[in-house]
C-alpha cells in the first residue's frame, strides 16, 4: 500500500518481477506456439487491500 512495498514486490535488483516475467513469458508462448516480448510494470495504488471492487477485479475475491 506504500511505495516502499513496491521494492517487496520487484525484489532485490527487479530478482522478482524478472522470475515472474519469464515464467509468464515461458506459458504464453507454450499457449500460443510462438515467441513473445512481455513488458510487466509494478503500480502502486493506495488502500488496495481496503477496495472490495479492486480485490476482485485481481481476482482475489469471488464475485457475489
Amino acid at each position: 500500500e506504500r511505495p516502499i512495498q513496491k521494492n517487496m514486490v520487484i525484489g532485490k535488483q527487479g530478482a522478482s518481477l524478472k522470475h515472474v516475467g519469464i515464467q509468464s513469458r515461458k506459458e504464453i508462448e507454450d499457449l500460443l506456439g510462438k515467441k513473445v516480448n512481455l513488458k510487466l510494470w509494478v503500480k502502486v495504488k493506495s488502500a488496495w487491500a481496503d477496495n472490495d471492487k479492486l480485490l476482485q477485479q485481481l481476482g482475489y475475491k469471488d464475485e457475489y
